[in-house]
């Protein structure tokens, strides 16, 4: 199976407007500073999860999926792919309505299990390089 769909990354980038990103960095030379900075710019709520950071980008940071308040739609995953599928597995269980894993984060079994229960799945992909290819 594919996970680089197209017309499943434009409906992502089209319906997911709530993001959880998992291992959004204050570092602004992270990349996962950089994809989360442009989100926001165009118009994306950012939920930023990491044990190691209090904020980022203005927005509280929350040490896990599951200690966040609020729904969120997406989740953008900047982990290692060995620690990917835990991820995964919360994002399910909270009800997201897709993962999106990022370049060179690649679990197959986790993104499996994620599309068999009825999430949209991006792996391997970068959130912002794929919007300015698809988006508005």
């Amino acid at each position: 199976m594919s996970y680089a769909d197209k017309e499943i990354i434009k409906q992502i980038l089209d319906e997911c407007k709530t993001i959880a990103v998992v291992g959004l960095s204050s570092n602004p030379y992270r990349p996962s500073n950089g994809v989360a900075s442009f989100m926001q710019k165009k118009g994306y709520k950012i939920i930023p999860v990491n044990p190691n950071e209090t904020l980022v980008l203005g927005e509280k940071a929350y040490t896990s999926l599951s200690d966040v308040p609020e729904k969120f739609d997406l989740v953008d995953i900047f982990r290692r792919s060995d620690e990917a599928g835990n991820v995964v597995d919360e994002a399910i269980e909270l009800g997201a309505k897709a993962v999106w894993l990022q370049e060179v984060v690649i679990d197959e079994a986790a993104a499996k299990r994620a599309a068999d229960a009825g999430l949209l799945v991006v792996m391997d992909r970068c959130w912002l390089k794929d919007y300015i290819k698809y988006g508005q």
